[in-house]
């Protein structure tokens, strides 16, 4: 009778686990970046104009909560605006030149900027879910294209695929053939990059089941 209450008791414990860690790991995260966020301009004007605004009682800058996220996302979508116009866009041309250029700096910015422009600009990387076969013949890898001609790695028949890995934030380019490589149809490649960094657990659906919704 004991050992079947702790039992039950064992499996409550895990049911709510489940239930309540994705929500409270989601929710610290939103809430750490907002005040993150939030945290940027009262820090930059106590900078720059000591006197604006003052410190409080813990010895911080003063600030109104949600103003500063406000502020950082006007200035981000009005810095996205002016740069689609020709004279800002010759100016952020020539300010990106400058840090592609400029020693150690380099290397930091450019990584950085392909890394964003990978997933949210102009240069979607992630937009073609592939099957890899690497280790053999009927063992598949779930992959990215990310570059379809290697010419100036002299390798005319492969292509660049990454790896993402499961329940981590990194992964692994492989340069290999084309024809190890099959290209994903059926399935969007955000529910193929889900299906990866879970290990395999994320449910998956057709395209023709959602477009039918």
């Amino acid at each position: 009778m004991k050992q079947s209450l702790l039992s039950k008791l064992i499996q409550y414990f895990f049911q709510g686990l489940i239930i309540l860690a994705p929500i409270a790991i989601t929710a610290w995260a939103v809430v750490s970046l907002f005040n993150f966020i939030d945290s940027i301009l009262p820090n930059l004007l106590h900078l720059l104009f000591p006197a604006l605004f003052g410190l409080d009682e813990f010895g911080l800058p003063k600030r109104i909560p949600g103003l500063g996220f406000l502020v950082v996302l006007f200035i981000v979508m009005v810095v996205g605006y002016i740069s689609s116009s020709f004279i800002v866009g010759k100016l952020v041309d020539l300010f990106d030149s400058i840090l592609e250029r400029t020693p150690g700096v380099k290397i930091i910015y450019s990584t950085l900027k392909d890394f964003f422009e990978a997933f949210a600009g102009n240069k979607r990387k992630f937009d073609k879910a592939v099957l890899v076969s690497i280790e053999a013949p009927d063992v598949w890898r779930i992959g990215f294209i990310t570059h379809e001609e290697l010419h100036e790695f002299g390798l005319h028949e492969h292509m660049a695929v990454y790896l993402p890995q499961s329940y981590a934030f990194a992964g692994h380019v492989y340069l290999v053939k084309k024809d190890r490589v099959r290209l994903l149809t059926d399935i969007s490649s955000a529910d193929a990059m889900k299906f990866a960094i879970s290990g395999g657990v994320t449910q998956l659906e057709d395209e023709e089941v959602k477009s039918e919704r």
